[in-house]
């Protein structure tokens, strides 16, 4: 029986030590010579939390955080992998204290247990008075998300004491003057936001959307994702910020609403789960989904049934980086059954309740922010040996090793780290690593399909043939407005630059899409352009030379008349004294006969470039001379309508005219009163060469610019004498056949009427250049009129009718004029 119950006794033992489950070390503290702290979300608070009274959270209540707990278990491989060294920190154990962070405003108690020394917090002013009360921990490792860190990081600001963070990328953690301990493994989010800029650019996106987390994290980006696209031709069509009170049925209606199809998503990995998940639920299609590095890794999503029909997904993640040895740490760390109880939990939140999860779980999970935890780690270990000034197998141990002095070799980091170069810019940002761009494919795998490396020139590329569109092939479009024709300009409808009309540039502009695609610009004076063009063409410069025919022509001409006046000169001087000279004009005949001829000059500065002087001498002389012609002709007339009618009527008038030759005076009058309006008129506003550019869009015609105002003085004076010379000569129409200058003259000033009105017309409808031709034929005809018509006739009597040109023929003419008028 003692036997038996010996037998039973023993077997019971036996049974108990089989079933006895092995206490492993704690996951959360290890003991060494310095410790590193740990922060780490291996749970996460998926809403608000209330409380009646101030108290800290029980973090392994709330929902399970696998990414971050493998990213924990990260941090303690690294450490050992360390304290296994025999080249890095020899002969120094290195510890850690980690604490699961869950929550940014319920987890105090375990930042104050790492900044406290033996459960007190020393002022910083305070010296260490002996060893014992020198701080053991030297950096802190975390925490993940920004806005756990804004809350904690003044706690370890104020003693300098270095957070490596791997996960948090706020830009405001760049400001060293907030954050001089602040240092991060995981780039900002402007560069990750770049990368998502050029993503969008690359298949030619303008219209888009941005959801983003409803915290500090979410907030930065989009701040980053407006200013960047700022320059750009990308608008925002619609952000929104998610959190667990969002409705999504309502989001995505507004989302369809604004005809979007492109949707940027930059939140945390359980927020981006809630979202796809809604997204496939509400049975959202035909999209475009970008993903942020905190869930373009995710294992779980693109497994879900439905996913394939919520369209195509793209996202930037952080590239995988295998560990050597992770995988075995794993699998050696879970291999044995783990008892965890309240007893295990040193502190508060340092319990996992986690032991249901097998070596192939957390192996299998989203690898992301691997690295960035692997050399947080290693980095905090360099910074230290430095410190240690280790060397040749040993550590300098009597040196006493406080927080700043790891900061300030932490800055100073440079070393290798699996092939990578592991070093920090003046902002503790890191100055090593790129980021993947992948698809996830109909394996439910994400792949990667292109890269984008910050600080290289060669910085981004996209293999667009390993990306299946849900539109069969094509890449989708994400337009408000579909682009304008070419030679079209954009005209923005509404707030977004994206949206617009299109209106045809005119002619005389262009429009360049490269520069201002929404303004159509006025060509230069020396070049033209069509209806819709993208560019201007110079235009043809147009002037008569003097080598053009019409215009050798006209030059004939002008010399002939110039030949033709001097010969009649010469033919009146011979004939002086005889009626016809007389009754011509006499010496007037000679002063009309030179202006004739001085008028002629100016035709031949209507041709060639026009300069300043050629405009003055194309208009001035022709002006004054011609002037006065026309007041020799008006006293011509008058003397004759005198002669002939008034000197019967107003005998003391014709007196005072002869005595004090009147004539000459009228002249004189005329000429200086135009030579003075000319020179007021040249000051006014000279002649000068002008490009004529508004007829003719191709065309430049280079002439000569005359101010209205400043000629119009000569030029009324012109139009008088013409006017009072008409008159005076139509009423000299009854005079004897033969005898009858005011006939001539009357026909003259009609030529030269006729004359002017076609030019004038001509002028109102062709503004080519020919043109100057016409206005030097203008000229030329002007004077050719009153020597022809009035200077010709007299000439051939003097030549051929002899008989004609004597004192009696001229006495009998007025001997029948003066009888038929008395009857």
């Amino acid at each position: 029986m003692k036997h038996l119950l010996a037998s039973l006794c023993l077997l019971e033992s036996l049974l108990h030590a089989l079933t006895q489950c092995t206490v492993p070390a704690s996951e959360f503290h290890l003991k060494g010579d310095y410790l590193i702290g740990g922060l780490f979300e291996v749970h996460y608070v998926s809403g608000p939390i209330y409380h009646k009274r101030p108290e800290a959270i029980e973090c392994s209540r709330q929902p399970f955080f696998l990414s971050n707990y493998r990213r924990l278990q990260l941090m303690r491989f690294t450490v050992e992998k360390i304290n296994n060294s025999t080249s890095l920190l020899p002969n120094v154990s290195l510890g850690y204290e980690i604490f699961d962070h869950c929550s940014d405003i319920h987890n105090f108690p375990a930042i104050f247990n790492l900044v406290s020394l033996n459960g007190l917090i020393q002022h910083r002013g305070e010296p260490h008075k002996n060893l014992s009360t020198v701080p053991k921990l030297i950096a802190v490792v975390g925490p993940f998300t920004s806005t756990d860190t804004l809350t904690v990081a003044p706690l370890f600001m104020v003693d300098l004491i270095p957070m490596v963070s791997y996960g948090s990328s706020t830009t405001v953690f760049s400001e060293k003057l907030k954050y001089p301990s602040f240092l991060r493994t995981v780039h900002p989010n402007k560069d990750i936001i770049t990368v998502i800029v050029k993503m969008i650019l690359n298949f030619n996106w303008r219209w888009v959307a941005f959801l983003n987390s409803a915290d500090d994290f979410g907030t930065d980006g989009l701040e980053m994702f407006r200013n960047i696209i700022k320059d750009t031709e990308i608008c925002l069509a619609y952000s929104k910020e998610l959190n667990h009170d969002t409705d999504y049925a309502v989001m995505f209606k507004q989302i369809e609403a604004q005809r979007v199809s492109v949707i940027i998503v930059f939140v945390p990995e359980w927020t981006a789960e809630a979202l796809i998940e809604s997204a496939i639920k509400l049975n959202i299609t035909n999209k475009v989904w970008i993903a942020g590095d905190t869930w373009s890794l995710n294992k779980m999503l693109p497994k879900k049934k439905g996913i394939k029909n919520i369209g195509t997904v793209l996202g930037v993640s952080q590239p995988v980086v295998t560990i050597p040895g992770f995988k075995d740490f794993i699998f050696s760390s879970k291999s044995q059954t783990q008892c965890e109880n309240a007893e295990q939990q040193m502190f508060c939140n340092q319990v996992c309740n986690c032991s249901s999860l097998s070596p192939d779980d957390v192996n299998a999970i989203d690898p992301s922010f691997s690295f960035p935890v692997y050399s947080a780690v290693y980095a905090i270990a360099h910074a230290l040996h430095n410190v240690l000034q280790c060397g040749a197998g040993r550590c300098n141990d009597n040196i006493t090793v406080y927080p700043h002095m790891v900061l300030a070799e932490l800055k100073k980091s440079n070393f290798t780290l699996l092939n990578r170069s592991i070093q920090f810019d003046k902002n503790g940002d890191p100055t090593f690593g790129f980021y993947t761009i992948v698809y996830w494919n109909r394996s439910g795998d994400a792949e990667e399909i292109g890269f984008s490396y910050l600080h290289t020139s060669l910085n981004f590329f996209i293999n667009n043939s390993k990306i299946e569109w849900y539109t069969n092939g094509e890449v989708p479009t994400a337009l408000c407005s579909s682009e304008c024709p070419v030679g079209y300009a954009k005209q923005q409808d509404g707030v977004h630059k994206c949206c617009f009309t299109c209106e045809i540039c005119p002619n005389g502009t262009y429009v360049n899409i490269t520069e201002d695609p929404y303004k159509c610009v006025y060509c230069k004076e020396t070049e033209w352009s069509t209806v819709g063009s993208t560019s201007c063409s110079l235009r043809s410069v147009e002037f008569i030379p003097f080598t053009d025919i019409g215009a050798i022509l006209i030059m004939i001409g002008a010399w002939a008349l110039v030949g033709l006046t001097l010969a009649t000169s010469v033919l009146f001087a011979i004939n002086y004294n005889t009626p016809v000279v007389r009754s011509a004009g006499g010496p007037m005949c000679f002063l009309i006969l030179g202006c004739l001829s001085l008028c002629s000059l100016s035709v031949f500065f209507y041709f060639d470039k026009p300069t300043i002087s050629f405009c003055i001498l194309r208009f001035q002389p022709f002006l004054l001379f011609y002037t006065v012609c026309l007041a020799c002709f008006v006293v011509r007339s008058f003397q004759i309508v005198c002669i002939f009618k008034i000197a019967a009527k107003f005998p003391k008038l014709h007196s005072w005219w002869m005595k004090y030759h009147g004539q000459w005076l009228v002249i004189t009058a005329a000429f200086v009163t135009q030579a003075l309006l000319i020179l007021i008129g040249y000051v006014q506003g000279p002649p000068k060469p002008y490009n004529e550019t508004v007829w003719y869009p191709d065309k430049i015609i280079l002439c000569c610019n005359i101010d209205i105002k400043a000629s119009s003085g000569p030029v009324i004076l012109l139009v008088f004498l013409s006017s009072l010379c008409f008159i005076f000569s139509y009423m000299g129409k009854d005079l004897p056949k033969n005898y009858n200058e005011a006939k001539a003259i009357t026909f003259c000033l009609l030529l030269l009427m006729l004359t002017w009105i076609i030019f004038v017309t001509a002028y109102m409808l062709y503004r080519g250049k020919y043109l100057q031709t016409f206005n030097a034929l203008a000229v030329l005809s002007s004077l050719y009129s009153f020597l022809l018509w009035y200077f010709l006739p007299k000439c051939y009597i003097i030549i051929f009718q002899p008989h004609k040109n004597t004192q009696q023929y001229f006495q009998g003419l007025i001997q029948n004029y003066t009888k038929t008028i008395s009857q």
